[in-house]
Order: structure tokens, then sequence, then C-alpha cells
């Protein structure tokens, strides 16, 4: 009678992980990537990570040289680039380390 209840049992935990991962799949595709997305992360994943730092570096040095030749407005702007670049270079790492699509991963 013991190996009848056990086989129930995991009988019915096949079923509920069946059903857990038929779940998780539904909400996968409702939260998928569309198409332009996936196609700039695809490119994006081929820069190394450390061009955004390069470039972020860059602006601020390129800030600093119009701040130094007396252009304070361009100066800003410029400067305030960094952490832009800054934060896409954190965004392409999370996506070459976590992915962003469990549906079309592969």
């Amino acid at each position: 009678m013991a190996s009848a209840t056990q086989t129930g049992m995991s009988g019915s935990a096949t079923r509920m992980g069946g059903e857990a991962a038929g779940g998780r799949m539904a909400e996968a595709q409702r939260h998928s990537e569309g198409v332009v997305a996936r196609n700039i992360e695809e490119i994006t994943a081929q820069l190394p990570s450390d061009t955004f730092l390069w470039a972020a570096g860059a602006s601020i040095a390129v800030s600093l040289g119009l701040m130094v030749g007396g252009n304070r407005h361009a100066a800003l702007f410029v400067g305030q680039w960094a952490p832009t670049i800054l934060l896409l270079g954190l965004y392409n790492k999370v996506v070459k380390v976590a992915g962003s699509d469990r549906v079309h991963a592969g």
C-alpha cells in the first residue's frame, strides 16, 4: 500500500512541476523582447565591456578640455554623457551575463 501512495504522490508532483514549467513559459512569452531590442542586444553584446568605460572617460576628458577652453555650456553638455554611457555599459553587461529574453534564448 505504501508503494501506491508513493506512486500517487510522485505522479502528482510530476504534474505540478509540469504545470509550473508551463506557467513560467507563458509568463516568459508575455514578457518577451521585441525584434528591435533583440537585434540591438545581439550587436552590442559583441562590444567589449571596457568600450563603455573608455567612452565615458573620453567624454569626461573632452568636457574638461571644453571647460578649460572657456566653453562652459558645451562642457556641461558633454560631461553629462558619462553617466548615460556607464548605464548603457551596465545594461550591456547584464544582458551578456543574465540574458534578457527567456523565450528567444539559444
